[in-house]
């Protein structure tokens, strides 16, 4: 039965408020643009038939990449499938075909576990990361910490690469120098759309096809004060960083979106349109080159322990790299000892669900979500030490980090670079207070943030923090207050339900939206839920 007006909060149930704090439908996130059941592959091959055997103590490496050659020699949806025990992996397993998945036994006792001995930065990735590399030493991207007698070149995977590699063949997963971009090919151009809205009007209909999975692209043509920026942040005093306005011929917002009908001119999307369409804030269709239904379940992932040698100075222990897949999942892993977990790039409607990433060293992220569209994290558990734990990064929209834990000093991460209208949604967090505040309340920055100052601020507008629960597990005696810290975060900001086993206050800046603090909202405990569940409402017969 559907929740009345009263029973929910006023973001939500009451028209005027609504109306004055625009909350993006956020359901979209997800596999099948979050209503789609993930398939399941039938047809499987063993890699026991090229040679990888487990638990026999030989490095497997040459094996796989022979099962995933084979496989992709293969018409239709292909199970790539490997057994219960212990595989050796010293290469990085590069999946460039569609409608493939690489499975387990289990990501427990009695399952499948990959153990990777040695860090990306004694692989040859066929030169993957060069441009990266270049762009590190053009732009003299060094980290400097005098105390430490630390004076490097960040290494080039700190956010980039892993040894489960996904792409498209020939493809760019990232874009970091403007003198490699290549032509875009713009499919149809847009006359005009609302926001929030699933058809636009078409100037024409170009090559435009039903079935089309492309990208919807705004440029900022027009400098600081252009209507895009305005549109991404509203009336806003904050800094906007020069990397906004810098490469106007690089779209500056992607929505990766499927058409869904064409008539009369005007073309049906399978998402709402993240910004308005007009003369004065122009958009089209373009070409994107993307892999569909990928997937990646079921094992664990195991890193040797290993020294930790400090943020942007990892040695490349990264379990999955998923880059270039719309409509693809990570499901049922476990991930220990990495200096990152999973991380994504060039990618839109993927589900990660029931992740779990552990062990003592200290990860530069759990699961990353950078330059993609309606990603959706549900169930991550991260215990082990990180720098970035649930990270919204550059270039991410309309993602979403649901039904997750943090355990060890934890922080919502909205990295700066355009990020905007992403969803913490039902997050729970443990942490030990670490500063005190001028008047000595102890304190903490749970939105500690990463990021170059050229893509201040935080965050866009209408990014989301839902029934955000927070654990005091030490330092501060039952019933005394504790500041939650936003100090770097982005305009327009909503902030419903932040509560604990403590009471709570909520230091932002800019000042957030905010209702229900201190209380969690019972009514609506998942606003991803929620919202999925009115639209599946709404569109039943």
């Amino acid at each position: 039965m559907p929740l009345s007006a009263q029973e929910v909060p006023a973001i939500l149930g009451d028209p005027a408020t609504a109306d004055r704090h625009y909350l993006p439908d956020f359901s979209y996130a997800g596999y099948g643009f979050g209503v789609e059941e993930i398939p399941t592959f039938d047809r499987a091959i063993s890699v026991a038939d090229y040679g990888a055997i487990p638990d026999d103590g030989k490095d497997d490496s040459k094996a796989l990449i022979a099962a995933i050659a084979a496989a992709g020699t293969m018409d239709g949806k292909v199970r790539i499938q490997l057994q219960a025990g212990r595989y050796i992996l010293s290469e990085i397993l590069w999946i460039e075909r569609s409608d493939i998945v690489l499975s387990g036994m289990g990501a427990g006792d009695g399952g499948t576990q990959i153990y990777i001995p040695r860090p990306l930065n004694q692989m040859d990735d066929g030169g993957a990361s060069d441009e990266l590399r270049k762009y590190l030493a053009e732009n003299d991207k060094y980290e400097r910490q005098p105390d430490n007698n630390l004076d490097v070149l960040f290494s080039e995977w700190s956010w980039n690469g892993g040894f489960i590699w996904t792409r498209v063949p020939g493809g760019r997963h990232a874009s970091y120098i403007d003198s490699y971009d290549r032509p875009i090919e713009t499919v149809a151009q847009i006359r005009s759309g609302e926001r929030g809205s699933r058809t636009v009007s078409l100037a024409d209909t170009g090559t435009l096809k039903v079935g089309d999975v492309v990208q919807i692209h705004w440029h900022n043509r027009a400098g600081p004060d252009g209507p895009l920026i305005k549109e991404m942040y509203g009336e806003t005093d904050l800094k906007i960083g020069s990397r906004h306005w810098e490469m106007p011929d690089r779209p500056l917002v992607r929505q990766a979106t499927r058409i869904e009908a064409i008539k009369d001119g005007v073309a049906t999307i399978a998402d709402p349109l993240m910004h308005p369409v007009g003369s004065s804030l122009p958009a089209y269709f373009a070409k994107w080159d993307h892999l569909k239904d990928v997937g990646l379940q079921d094992f664990a992932i195991v890193f040797p322990e290993n020294p930790y040698f400090g943020h942007h100075n990892e040695s490349g222990f990264n379990g999955i790299y998923f880059t270039g897949v719309h409509n693809g999942w990570i499901r049922n892993v476990t991930i220990s000892n990495s200096d990152s977990g999973i991380m994504t790039d060039d990618a839109a409607n993927l589900t990660i669900a029931n992740v779990r990433t552990d062990g003592t060293h200290k990860a530069h992220y759990s699961v990353h979500v950078g330059k993609v569209h309606n990603v959706l994290i549900d169930g991550l558990t991260v215990v082990n030490p990180t720098e970035h734990t649930f990270s919204f990064n550059t270039m991410s929209t309309k993602s979403v980090y649901t039904n997750s834990v943090g355990w060890h000093q934890p922080t919502l991460d909205q990295h700066a670079g355009a990020n905007h209208q992403n969803l913490y949604d039902n997050v729970t967090v443990h942490i030990t207070p670490d500063q005190t505040r001028e008047d000595g309340l102890p304190m903490y920055d749970l939105y500690k943030a990463g990021g170059a100052g050229y893509w201040l601020p935080g965050h866009g507008r209408f990014n989301t923090a839902w029934n955000t629960k927070v654990l005091v597990t030490g330092g501060v005696a039952p019933g005394k207050p504790v500041v939650i810290l936003g100090a770097s975060e982005g305009p327009e900001a909503r902030n419903v339900g932040l509560h604990g086993n403590r009471p709570l206050t909520l230091d932002h800046t800019p000042a957030p939206y905010l209702e229900s603090l201190g209380s969690r909202v019972e009514t609506v405990p998942s606003l991803y839920a929620y919202q999925r569940a009115r639209r599946l409402r709404e569109d039943s017969p």
